[in-house]
């Protein structure tokens, strides 16, 4: 096996009606015209497929790169992806310029009983920036049930019967798969998801879209009509070396997410010891990672990928700089 490194990626964008430019206004990223709504940065979907921009991968897709390396990419913990030949995670950039509609995601078992070799999908999301009154939708209101929702739907009223949390930039939401969610207006998020696109579309606000199906018996069967009112979860302190402050986000079968603060010159080593890979991403700030014969330069906002049997790595702050660090969970109770 050829020698491993951190990786860099070609981003694959998705020009939906609902984006804006606001990664090239924040983030000085090179776009093509028109609105772009998602940067799929660490992505080995069908819909959407990542190539390799450093090293001597350079030009490769990265479900090909999985296919040579795999675990030796994904590590020992993603077992019951492999079974599936599918990389485990997908990591995007979103910029909503308007509303999503309301949707939930299945679990895995739902997934590969109705939507073929897919995943179901958690996801996760972090807030990079808001305007004034910006708001997500997760959860529903006290009192509603699966009947009064589904009536609401039909009557276009849906509204009553959605949670909303204000929020603004550093706020991050964990929504498990059975979350009836939406992205509201004016946010740009980093989103860590399950390497999933299944997706039921529960409201439209009303726009009566062709192209915009709703999916309400399928929604109806995996929505989690439990999730009342949750509030914002609350960060986990965890040990660091100096000059850093290190935190955990979000944490579930699948992934953990933790968040980095580190200081100009600060340093963080860790070592990929082929139980799970790595994906860091610098969302403020300036950074940069070594591991094997490489290191990358990590500008905001930049994901790198550090493959599970990399070995010793460092994470530098060229200035002060927020990163954020995903790797895989344990899944308990798996289809696969």
């Amino acid at each position: 096996m050829s020698p491993l490194y951190p990786l860099l990626f070609e981003p694959v964008l998705k020009d939906y009606v609902w984006g804006g430019r606001n990664l090239e206004a924040l983030f000085h990223r090179p776009l093509p015209p028109g609105k772009i709504a998602e940067s799929w940065e660490i992505a080995a979907h069908p819909a959407g497929t990542t190539v390799v921009a450093n090293g001597i991968y350079a030009g490769l897709p990265l479900h090909e790169l999985h296919a040579q390396l795999g675990q030796a990419l994904t590590g020992r913990r993603a077992g019951w992806t492999e079974r599936l030949g599918r990389f485990p995670l997908l990591i995007k950039l979103l910029d909503a310029q308007e509303r999503l509609s309301v949707q939930v995601h299945p679990d895995d078992t739902y997934a590969q009983a109705h939507e073929g070799n897919e995943l179901g999908k958690s996801e996760m999301w972090v807030v990079l920036h808001a305007t004034p009154g910006a708001a997500v939708v997760l959860g529903v209101k006290a009192g509603t049930t699966p009947d009064a929702f589904r009536q609401a739907i039909t009557q276009d009223s849906l509204e009553p019967y959605l949670h909303h949390l204000p929020v603004r930039p550093g706020d991050f939401i964990c929504v498990p798969s059975g979350s009836l969610h939406a992205i509201l207006g004016g946010l740009v998020l980093a989103e860590i998801q399950q390497n999933s696109n299944a997706t039921y579309r529960v409201y439209d606000w009303g726009r009566h879209n062709p192209n915009r199906l709703l999916h309400l018996d399928q929604a109806l069967a995996v929505t989690n009509f439990n999730q009342v009112e949750p509030s914002l979860p609350q960060a986990v302190a965890l040990s660091a070396p100096a000059g850093v402050r290190r935190e955990r986000l979000c944490q579930n079968p699948y992934f953990v997410v933790e968040r980095l603060e580190m200081a100009a010159g600060s340093a963080f080593s860790g070592h990929c010891n082929g139980e799970t890979l790595e994906i860091w991403g610098v969302i403020a700030g300036k950074a940069s990672t070594s591991g094997g014969a490489e290191t990358v330069e990590l500008p905001a906002v930049t994901f790198t990928l550090l493959p599970a049997a990399l070995g010793p790595f460092t994470v530098s702050a060229q200035e002060n700089s927020t990163l954020l660090c995903t790797y895989l969970g344990f899944p308990q109770n798996s289809p696969f």
